[in-house]
């Protein structure tokens, strides 16, 4: 059975670093099959980052990394702004790569609350 695990959220003040970890479980995927994704309250899940690319919104910002031994991919986030305040979410797909679409993810992670204060 797979499984994502992320961790890592919480509450910061705007101009604060957060680091989020997702680690698969059940299968492995390949290097660039898992990819994050955030939801603001009555928003559209959007598209964050994956090894390839990263939104507008957040490049510049936020980097995306894997830990092959592990199974495990990481955001790294800094300069935080209220704006980035939602639930972050790991997805993944067994084949190919993982792109902007949340619709191609054949898996979720139970997500992680990102609180930023202003």
């Amino acid at each position: 059975q797979v499984q994502l695990t992320e961790s890592g959220g919480g509450s910061v003040q705007a101009g604060g670093s957060l680091r989020l970890s997702c680690t698969a479980s059940g299968r492995t995927f390949n290097a660039n099959g898992m990819g994050w994704f955030r939801q603001a309250p009555g928003q559209k899940r959007e598209f964050v980052a994956t090894r390839r690319a990263l939104a507008d919104s957040v490049r510049g910002r936020f980097t995306f990394s894997r830990d092959d031994s592990k199974n495990t991919i990481f955001l790294q986030m800094s300069s935080l702004n209220p704006e980035d305040t939602a639930v972050y979410y790991c997805g993944a797909k067994l084949w190919g790569s993982m792109g902007p679409n949340p619709d191609d993810a054949e898996f979720w992670g139970q997500g992680t609350q990102v609180t930023v204060s202003a």
